[in-house]
């Protein structure tokens, strides 16, 4: 589940309302300039305890998760084999890195045992975009920070071991 949804974050619920009687092109027209208007930001952080995490603005938990500006996401290692050893992957970030962000936190659990390799470091500065790994406490309120300075910032955090 991805939170908020696509019409809270960019206000399409009055778009589509206000363009009832518009032929299909001129919504269309209408939605994407709403879109392309539209400055996300970073969602907060609202809480972290041990295998849970809260988001502002998403009535879901998650154990591990992704944020971007405009929303967040379930981290799941299953989707693409992600373990302690060998860490994160350049597939557990392309999603996040995708969202215009500029900068990346990582958090690596309460105890770091979330390892990250160079190569996923190597692969993130590639795009562009820089990165700092942290313990995941560290990490959310060095997220928090930035996002609440209006950063495009993004991140993925484990909130265990």
């Amino acid at each position: 589940m991805v939170c908020p949804s696509l019409y809270t974050v960019y206000g399409l619920s009055s778009v589509l309302t206000d363009s009832r009687n518009e032929s299909p092109s001129t919504t269309v027209l209408l939605v994407l300039q709403k879109v392309a208007s539209c400055n996300m930001t970073s969602p907060e952080i609202a809480s972290l305890s041990w295998g849970h995490m809260t988001v502002k603005g998403c009535s879901s938990s998650y154990k591990d998760c992704k944020v971007w500006p405009g929303g967040s996401r379930a981290w799941d290692w299953r989707e693409t084999g992600t373990n302690h050893s060998p860490g994160v992957q350049p597939a557990d970030l392309e999603e996040v890195l995708k969202k215009g962000i500029d900068l990346l936190v990582i958090g690596r659990g309460m105890s770091e045992a979330l390892q990250v390799p160079s190569s996923t470091l190597d692969f993130v500065m590639q795009k562009g975009v820089d990165v700092r790994v942290l313990q995941t406490e560290k990490a959310v309120a060095e997220y928090n920070k930035l996002a609440g300075q209006g950063a495009k910032v993004g991140g993925v955090f484990h909130s265990t071991c």
